[in-house]
Order: structure tokens, then C-alpha cells, then sequence
């Protein structure tokens, strides 16, 4: 069972029959421009992050460590 009784061969059917009328150019012309018009409401809300990358890289900060040795103390006979 699928969606809200919906089975998936009649998903696969009802996917065809939408191809069939409309054809894949147009479709994918359709997914692209829904695309753009999600980014330009994003980018007019002021969320401009969907341009940035996800990680920024570090600005050059550096610990400044020193290694030290430890030394093991001596024994006393």
C-alpha cells in the first residue's frame, strides 16, 4: 500500500500519462524554473546562505602550541 491507499504501479501510470502529455522537455523546463523561482524567494527573504557552500574555511587561525618534554622521574636506591 502507498500513499493514502495509492499503490505504486498506480503512481508509475499517473507519472506516465503526465510524460505522454506534456513531454520531457517541457517538464524539465518546468523543474527549472520552479527551481529558479525557489532560489529568488530565498534570496529575497534575505537567506542569501543557498549561495554560499555549507563549509567555510578557516580564516588562518592557529594555535600557537609548544610540545614539552616530560621526563619520568629518577629512582632512588
Amino acid at each position: 500500500m502507498g500513499f493514502g491507499g495509492i499503490s505504486i504501479w498506480q503512481l508509475v501510470i499517473i507519472l506516465l500519462i503526465v510524460v505522454m502529455l506534456f513531454g520531457t522537455k517541457r517538464l524539465k523546463g518546468l523543474g527549472s524554473d520552479l527551481g529558479d523561482a525557489i532560489k529568488g524567494f530565498k534570496k529575497s527573504m534575505g537567506n542569501d546562505d543557498a549561495d554560499k557552500p555549507a563549509v567555510e574555511e578557516s580564516k588562518g587561525q592557529t594555535i600557537d602550541a609548544q610540545a614539552r618534554k616530560v621526563e619520568e622521574p629518577t629512582k632512588k636506591d
